[in-house]
């Protein structure tokens, strides 16, 4: 498992899964993605954004539309995700790392702290209200320092063996009722019977 920057290639995929997670894919550029991949399948499992707020005075770095697909959830990938994009924003010399989330507590494990949003730039305090009235009715602000962002190492280590958990044990093996077809009265093309 490991996380790359975005491609062109991935931009469908990332609007499809923004759209499906309900993640908020304003001003979306898939340059501005990281997406972790399961390097034996090449699958791809999570993904995240940075978000760099310009304004004539001031720029600003969220990290946003951080999602992992159900089936790689608790497993450290998402996790994974926001380590590489503080590097990222790190390495753009951005020194604070903000985030307008509905898991606080998710981020929090990381070193994110909650600020008030009474000290938010004019920027990023239009970006709370905007995603509090649309994708994230819960969202607060939080932050951290680039430098101080710590992986705990039970999600190091469980993305080191992450796989997809298996659903198919509780789906129903599909049936030709499924596809409206009365199996006692159908007649095929090639029934030699």
């Amino acid at each position: 498992m490991y996380v790359r920057d975005a491609k062109n290639r991935d931009e469908v995929w990332l609007l499809d899964h923004i759209e499906r997670m309900g993640l908020d894919g304003t001003a979306f550029r898939s340059r501005d993605y990281v997406i972790a991949v399961d390097e034996r399948e090449n699958e791809r499992a999570g993904f995240g954004r940075i978000h760099v707020h310009k304004a004539e005075d001031v720029e600003v770095c969220e990290l946003t539309s951080i999602g992992v697909l159900e089936e790689w959830r608790r497993q450290g990938v998402g996790a994974h995700v926001v380590e590489r994009l503080v590097q990222t924003a790190r390495d753009q010399e951005f020194e604070t790392v903000y985030s307008l989330t509905s898991e606080p507590e998710y981020l929090g494990q990381f070193g994110f702290q909650r600020v008030e949003p009474a000290t938010l730039s004019d920027i990023l305090q239009k970006r709370l209200t905007d995603k509090q009235d649309s994708t994230t009715p819960g969202a607060v602000p939080v932050r951290i320092d680039s430098d101080r962002f710590r992986m705990p190492t039970h999600l190091r280590d469980a993305f080191k063996q992450a796989r997809p958990e298996d659903d198919t044990e509780d789906k129903p093996e599909e049936g030709p009722e499924d596809f409206g077809i009365d199996p006692d009265d159908a007649t095929y093309k090639y029934d030699t019977g």
